[in-house]
């Protein structure tokens, strides 16, 4: 129950961010609000890992931690940049496509065996994507392309995490993360600065906020809880996003992104009780093999 809650919270918390991004980005440049969410992000996880008595912070992968950081950055563009101009629920939809490209970059990256039924889950997913990108369709847009290769870039980043995490604490990776982020994305704003004004800087604040509060709500989630169990709960940031595009921004919400989401979520679904079903297998056989030396 308390995995649960933890993983509605942090359902919510990005999903409050995807709305200050929009309001944000009304003012502000995507490459400034990209700082500025860095920015404020790194204020607010100051006092929570640099507090007495943590884990020892120290790495030897400050190379890895640059890499890392340099294609989230360009993930977070993409993402920024779709949620301010393409209709959230739209956004939202394409980035659940992520963990379909994850399961792809574990095979080319780590080397990782993918059975018939995970491929199969990843074709459906994909037809969920083509359904709501519709290439030849006169709602297609190339800005549609950039929330994809957002998706892209994130799964790219989701096995940097997974190298990183062999060898550091969570902590220490989010927190060198948001270190190369910073002075990063303070490169491209710089091109493009304006001075934030009244709201935006409430905005901007935000973004930091939300975005820290659902990262470190989802990780204690899955610290908790079954991935298989919890991946669904984090599926109920979309139809909050459409209430509130509907509710603050007059967005209607499209009947194919509607099934083509559904698509995407249900192949997502099927693919994480598959990995935790393997898990779970693996981990009873290590068990047994090491129980048998003292039969």
């Amino acid at each position: 129950m308390r995995a649960a809650l933890l993983m509605l919270g942090s359902t919510m918390a990005f999903g409050l961010m995807a709305v200050a991004i929009r309001y944000a980005t009304r003012s502000v440049p995507t490459q400034e609000v990209a700082f500025f969410r860095n920015a404020f992000g790194l204020l607010a996880l100051l006092p929570m890992l640099l507090r007495p008595g943590r884990a020892s912070l120290r790495t030897q992968q400050l190379p890895r931690y640059l890499l890392r950081s340099a294609i989230g950055l360009a993930s977070m563009l993409c993402a920024f940049w779709a949620i301010g101009h393409l209709p959230m629920s739209q956004a939202i939809s394409l980035s659940y496509s992520t963990p379909l490209f994850v399961t792809i970059a574990a095979v080319l990256w780590l080397g990782e065996t993918v059975r018939a039924r995970r491929w199969a889950a990843v074709v459906v997913g994909f037809i969920g994507v083509l359904i709501i990108v519709r290439p030849g369709s006169d709602s297609f847009t190339p800005g549609i392309l950039v929330a994809v290769l957002a998706a892209v870039l994130s799964s790219l980043v989701a096995i940097q995490i997974k190298q990183l995490t062999r060898v550091d604490s969570a902590d220490a990776v989010v927190l060198y993360t948001y270190v190369f982020w910073v002075p990063l994305s303070l490169v491209p704003a710089l091109f493009v600065w304006v001075w934030p004004a009244g709201m935006a800087w409430l905005w901007l604040a935000a973004t930091g906020l939300f975005g820290t509060v659902g990262q470190l709500l989802w990780t204690r989630a899955l610290r908790l809880g079954d991935v298989s169990a919890l991946t669904p709960i984090s599926f109920m940031q979309l139809p909050l996003v459409a209430a509130l595009g509907w509710l603050l921004f007059g967005e209607r919400l499209d009947r194919w992104t509607v099934i083509g989401a559904g698509i995407i979520l249900a192949a997502n679904a099927y693919i994480a009780h598959r990995e935790a079903v393997l898990s779970r297998r693996a981990a009873s056989q290590a068990a047994s093999a090491a129980a048998k030396p003292g039969e």
